[in-house]
């Protein structure tokens, strides 16, 4: 295989030749009073479609930035688009998918995805499909009539991942969504979202610990500082697709990307809360 472009960090196009983006944070700073500065002077853009994965040592302000995005917080300064208009509250065409699934433990499984229906129908919003074509592409068509407490934790993010996707929303936010599960079942469900991402097209931002699941999954890493969180560094990941991800990683370019990254993390000054080094293995 031939080798892969120098990993350079991200040079954006011209202002006049750009696209509007799905989302756009200019100049962002969240500050909790007092000495607690979260994320700092945060410029960041994502294009329609686009997989941007976001990555740095714990405390950084990754999952802030999230809730700012859908407008569970407000930035203390600097503004927030959503397709070039500011977000003034939770906009219908974000979903948020969090690392625990959040699934009703008195509802089914069939019950819990209805719910995405219900609230796309709320927001006057068309559902993309229905609920056994859902099952279905998840993997969970036998069982739609099971409680949460019958599956394991790789099928109640299948349910999560569900219920998301008949929310049917054109931004998806995912906040560590396959953290806690096991080696083997995170790399399936980064196959399966993959496969799910590729057939609608929608826009993700991926927050993870996890540097190889970015570089497999995304589009661009984008790498934030320690507190106060800022963006560090970006990179563009030409790597292959359609990609699985535990092939992709036997693509020399994809440890490059990893080491380049990893440096970027290692050389915080501040490495206290930063993350270990088996956490960049799945």
């Amino acid at each position: 295989m031939s080798a892969a472009p120098s990993l350079h960090l991200v040079s954006p196009a011209p202002a006049a030749k750009q696209a509007v983006p799905a989302v756009e944070l200019a100049a962002v700073s969240v500050d909790y009073g007092g000495s607690v500065l979260a994320v700092a002077d945060v410029a960041l853009q994502l294009a329609e479609g686009e997989f941007l994965a976001i990555v740095g040592p714990s405390g950084c302000g990754k999952s802030t930035l999230l809730k700012i995005i859908c407008g569970l917080e407000r930035p203390s300064r600097g503004v927030v688009r959503l397709r070039g208009q500011p977000v003034e509250r939770v906009p219908a065409e974000v979903g948020f998918m969090f690392q625990r699934d959040a699934l009703l433990p008195w509802a089914t499984v069939r019950e819990n995805i209805a719910i995405g229906l219900e609230c796309a129908s709320a927001q006057k919003r068309e559902p993309g499909v229905a609920i056994d074509e859902l099952l279905e592409l998840v993997g969970l068509s036998r069982f739609g009539g099971f409680y949460p407490r019958a599956l394991s934790g790789g099928m109640r993010q299948r349910a999560a991942l569900g219920r998301i996707l008949a929310y049917a929303p054109d931004i998806y936010l995912m906040d560590e969504p396959f953290g806690a599960l096991d080696a083997q079942t995170k790399l399936l469900m980064g196959q399966e979202l993959l496969r799910i991402w590729a057939r609608f097209g929608k826009a993700v931002v991926f927050v993870t610990h996890d540097i190889e699941e970015a570089v497999s999954l995304s589009d661009r890493v984008v790498v934030m500082s320690g507190r106060p969180g800022t963006i560090k560094s970006e990179y563009r990941i030409e790597l292959p697709r359609p990609r699985l991800p535990r092939e992709v990683r036997k693509i020399p370019n994809f440890h490059r990307y990893v080491d380049a990254i990893w440096n970027d993390i290692m050389s915080e000054p501040d490495r206290s809360h930063g993350i270990s080094p088996d956490q960049t293995q799945v």
